[in-house]
C-alpha cells in the first residue's frame, strides 16, 4: 500500500473500506514517526522536533497473523479538539475503525506522555501502550515497570528503541493479537483534566523508577547555555554564520566545475545537433534556451544545497531546533505571534510551502494566519544559491577562508533582517487585519540524540536536494524555452520589450532594471528560475557570474538591490497554491502575494535612494 496523506478531520473517509485498520498515536517527538517508518517499510520524514505530524499518514504491516493497515495519527498531547492535531488523532480514534490503537510514550517522561493513554484507554480498551526510546531513557537513569505498567492499565505494554530495530516484532505480534482478540473494556472516565494528570502521576509513581544520579549534567549545562537569554541567541547567531560558511566555503568550486563542464558539454550538444541537420532556430531554442537555463540552475543550486541540506537535517536530528524556536519565543510573543511560528520559520528555510503547511500546529487561527501571511518573508532553498552567488560575485569574491567568512557574516545579516521583517509583519498584523495578542505556548525541547549518519545523507540528498532541485528543473526547461521565443522571435521581442519598457520607470526608482523585474515576475513558478532567466534576457552574456552581470550594467549597488528583493518578493506559484488551500480565501492569498512584494519594493526604493544621496555627499 502506498503512502497517501488525509487532512485532518477527513482522514476517516480517506481510509480504505474493508482494511483492517491499526492506529499509531503518541505525543510529538516521541519515535511514531520511526516506529511508522519501521513497521511499514515507508519512509516518511522524520524529525526530532516538536510539530513534524500534521497529517494522517498510511501504511501498510505485516505480522504473523496477517496484513493490516498503518494509520500514523498526528503527534497531541490529549484528544480534546484543541488544535487540528487534537481534532484529527480524537476523530478517528473516536470512529471505531481501529481495530487496535498503539500509543507510543517517551520512556524517559512517561508521566506526560500517560495523559494521552489514559484518554485512549477512556475511548477503546483494543490498545497497546508501546513504551519506545527505552535505552535512551536507561542511560538517563530512567527505568520502566513494563510488566506492573501493564497491570496497572490493564493492556499490553512492549518496550522498544526504534531507532535500534529493538522490540518492533514483539509490537507487532501484540497489535496484532489485540486487533484478531480483542482487548480489554474502556477505563472508566476521569471528571476532568486535573483528575486524569493525578491519575497518570499515581501510575508512573509505581511504574517508573529515577536514578537521579545517572542523568547527564553535561546536557543540562548544555540545555542552560543553549537557551539563555544571551548566550542562547548569541549561540544561534554563530551556528548560523558557521553553517553559512561551511556552505559557500564548500558551493563556490564545485559550482565553478560544474559550470565549465555544462559549457563543455552544451558545445558538444550544439555541434551534434547542428550535424544531424537540425534548423539553427532549433539548436539555439535547445541550447541558448531550455539546455542553457536548465544547466545554469544546477550549477548554481546543487553545490549549495547539497552541502547546506545535510548540515540542516543534522542540526535538526541532533536537536537544535526546538531550542532555536524557544530562544526566538519571546521575539515572537512580543509582535502578538504564537511562539510556534518560530518552528514553522524554520521549517520556511527548508520550502515556505512546506512552512505554510506547517502552520497548522498552531491552534489559533488568528496567530495561524499571521504565521501563513509572514512564512514568505523567510528565505527558502531557491533563494539561497541566487544569495550565495551574488554575496560570492560582488562583496566577498574570491575563494579563500577570509572571503568564505565574509560571504556567511553577510548571509547570516540577510537572514536577521528576513527575520525582523517577519516579526515586524506579525507586529502590524496583530495591531491591524488580525487583531490580538500572543496565546501561551508549551514546547518540549527533546534530548540530544546522535544522528544517524546513513539516513541523514539518503534523507537530506533524496527528499530534499533532489526533490527540489528536480522541481526546478521541471520548471527550467520550459520556461528557457519560452524567454528564448520571447527574446529570439519578432511578436516575442515586440512583446518583451513592451514588458521591459512598461517596468523600467519602477526599475529605475527602485536601482534597477526593467529587465531584473521581468525576470522576477517570469520566476513566479519557482525562485531558482529568476537568475538564469535573467541571463537570458540580458542575452546570455558569458563569463563568469559576476563578469556577465557586469558586463549588463550592474554595480555593487545593483548587486545589493536585487538580494534585498530576492529576500522579499512573491511567493512561488508553489507557495500561493499552498495558501489558497490551507486559508481556503483568495483575498489572504492575495494578502500573502502583496506583503512581501511590497516590502521588497519599498526596502529598494528607500536603500537606492540612501545610496544615491551617500554618493552625492561625498
Amino acid at each position: 500500500m502506498g503512502l497517501t496523506r488525509a487532512r485532518e478531520g477527513s482522514g476517516v473517509k480517506k481510509l480504505p473500506e474493508g482494511s483492517k485498520i491499526i492506529a499509531l498515536a503518541g505525543n510529538p517527538n516521541v519515535g511514531k514517526s520511526t516506529i511508522f517508518n519501521a513497521l511499514t517499510g515507508l519512509s516518511r520524514h522524520t524529525g526530532n522536533w516538536t510539530g513534524k505530524t500534521v497529517d494522517i499518514a498510511l501504511g501498510s504491516m505485516r505480522a504473523k497473523r496477517g496484513r493490516y493497515a498503518v494509520a500514523d495519527l498526528p503527534g497531541c498531547y490529549r484528544l480534546e479538539a484543541a488544535s487540528p492535531e487534537e481534532e484529527a488523532a480524537g476523530e478517528f480514534i473516536r470512529s471505531g475503525r481501529a481495530v487496535c490503537t498503539i500509543v507510543v510514550c517517551d520512556a524517559s517522561c512517561l508521566e506526560r506522555c500517560l495523559n494521552l493513554v489514559l484518554s485512549v484507554l477512556e475511548i477503546t480498551g483494543d490498545a497497546v501502550v508501546c513504551v519506545n526510546l527505552a535505552d535512551e531513557a536507561a542511560k538517563r537513569g530512567v527505568s520502566v515497570d513494563t510488566r506492573r505498567l501493564s497491570e496497572l492499565l490493564g493492556v499490553p505494554v512492549v518496550a522498544t528503541d526504534a531507532s535500534k530495530k529493538k522490540g518492533l516484532s514483539e509490537l507487532a505480534e501484540a497489535a496484532a493479537r489485540i486487533a484478531e482478540e480483542g482487548g480489554g473494556r474502556p477505563l472508566e472516565g476521569c471528571a476532568d483534566t486535573a483528575e486524569r494528570w493525578a491519575k497518570a502521576e499515581r501510575i508512573a509513581g509505581e511504574a517508573v523508577s529515577l536514578d537521579r544520579d545517572a542523568y547527564s549534567a553535561k546536557q543540562l549545562k548544555l540545555d542552560r547555555l543553549l537557551t539563555g537569554k544571551l548566550t542562547g541567541r548569541l549561540f544561534m547567531l554563530l551556528l548560523l554564520a558557521l553553517v553559512f560558511f561551511i556552505t559557500m566555503v564548500g558551493a563556490n568550486y564545485p559550482s565553478e566545475l560544474l559550470s565549465r563542464a555544462f559549457s563543455s558539454l552544451l558545445g558538444l550538444i550544439r555541434a551534434r545537433l547542428a550535424g544531424l541537420g537540425a534548423p539553427p532556430a532549433v539548436v539555439s531554442a535547445v541550447c541558448d534556451g531550455a539546455l542553457s537555463t536548465l544547466m545554469t540552475v544546477v550549477a548554481v543550486m546543487l553545490p549549495p544545497m547539497a552541502i547546506f541540506f545535510p548540515l540542516f537535517t543534522f542540526l535538526e536530528d541532533l536537536g537544535f531546533l526546538p531550542r532555536i524556536a524557544f530562544d526566538l519565543d519571546r521575539s515572537f510573543c512580543r509582535c502578538g505571534a504564537c511562539g510556534k511560528q518560530a518552528l514553522t520559520s524554520c521549517m520556511g528555510f527548508g520550502c515556505n510551502a512546506a512552512g505554510v503547511t506547517g502552520c497548522r500546529i498552531i491552534e489559533s487561527p488568528r496567530e495561524r494566519m499571521t504565521a501563513i501571511l509572514t512564512n514568505s518573508l523567510i528565505p527558502c532553498n531557491g533563494r539561497f544559491p541566487t544569495l550565495a552567488a551574488l554575496i560570492t560575485a560582488f562583496f566577498a569574491c574570491g575563494s579563500g577562508l577570509v572571503s568564505g567568512a565574509l560571504s556567511a557574516l553577510i548571509m547570516t545579516a540577510l537572514i536577521l533582517l528576513s527575520l525582523s521583517a517577519s516579526l515586524a509583519a506579525s507586529k502590524l498584523l496583530s495591531v491591524t487585519l488580525l487583531r490580538g495578542g500572543s496565546s501561551s505556548f508549551v514546547m518540549e525541547l527533546p534530548p540530544f540524540r546522535r544522528p544517524r549518519i546513513g539516513q541523514l545523507i539518503v534523507r537530506s540528498v533524496l527528499d530534499r536536494t533532489l526533490f527540489v532541485l528536480g522541481r526546478a528543473a521541471v520548471c527550467a526547461f520550459p520556461a528557457g524555452l519560452i524567454i528564448w521565443a520571447l527574446t529570439n522571435t519578432p511578436g516575442g521581442q515586440t512583446a518583451l520589450a513592451g514588458v521591459i519598457s512598461f517596468l523600467e520607470p519602477a526599475g529605475r526608482l527602485m536601482g534597477l532594471d526593467g529587465t531584473i523585474l521581468a525576470a522576477f515576475i517570469l520566476g513566479l513558478p519557482a525562485n531558482e528560475l529568476i537568475m538564469p532567466l535573467m541571463l537570458l534576457i540580458y542575452g546570455g552574456a558569458a563569463g563568469s557570474l559576476g563578469a556577465a552581470l557586469t558586463a549588463c550594467g550592474w554595480t555593487a549597488r545593483t548587486a545589493f538591490l536585487v538580494m534585498l528583493l530576492m529576500l522579499f518578493h512573491s511567493p512561488c506559484a508553489t507557495t500561493l497554491l499552498t495558501i489558497k488551500k490551507e486559508t481556503h480565501s483568495a483575498l489572504w492569498t492575495l494578502a500573502a502575494f502583496l506583503i512581501p512584494s511590497a516590502l521588497g519594493v519599498l526596502l529598494c526604493i528607500a536603500v537606492n535612494g540612501a545610496w544615491q544621496l551617500l554618493a552625492s555627499l561625498r
